[in-house]
């Protein structure tokens, strides 16, 4: 049972994973210049949360109209503070299933967030995984 992309686009994304904690670059690739599912980096955004209960509060508030960043900031219980911004990642830098879930979703935007749900699970805890950007 892989998770469902939600916020007005497609895509899903497969178990759970975790994410290196390296800050990347905050370079800017060209939205949907490579289809979904290609390229070899992610500019990625995520929000983890170590427990199911408070993981699935911030769905709610994404859910509910809140953008992600914003969400992220109050949430994410990691050292991506910055909005949950992780930066560009290329593959091979995130654990397998946060990876398969990352190069699943399609590209889209704080503004028209498409997001994993229901989160990704990981020896981290739980993601909330989006794309703003692939190359």
């Amino acid at each position: 049972m892989g998770p469902k992309a939600k916020g007005g686009g497609k895509g899903a994304s497969k178990g759970g994973g975790a994410a290196a904690d390296g800050d990347g670059e905050s370079g800017g690739g060209k939205k949907g210049s490579v289809p979904k599912g290609g390229g070899t980096s992610v500019k990625v955004r995520h929000i983890l949360c170590e427990k199911h209960g408070k993981v699935m509060e911030a769905m709610e508030k994404l859910k509910s109209g809140v953008r992600f960043n914003e969400v992220a900031t109050n949430f994410s219980e990691d050292k991506a503070r910055q909005g949950g911004d992780l930066g560009w990642m290329v593959r091979g830098s995130m654990v397998g299933p946060f990876q398969e879930a990352a190069f699943a979703l399609p590209v889209s935007s704080l503004a028209s967030p498409v997001y994993t749900d229901p989160p990704v699970k990981t020896k981290f805890g739980y993601h909330i995984i989006m794309v703003e950007g692939r190359k």
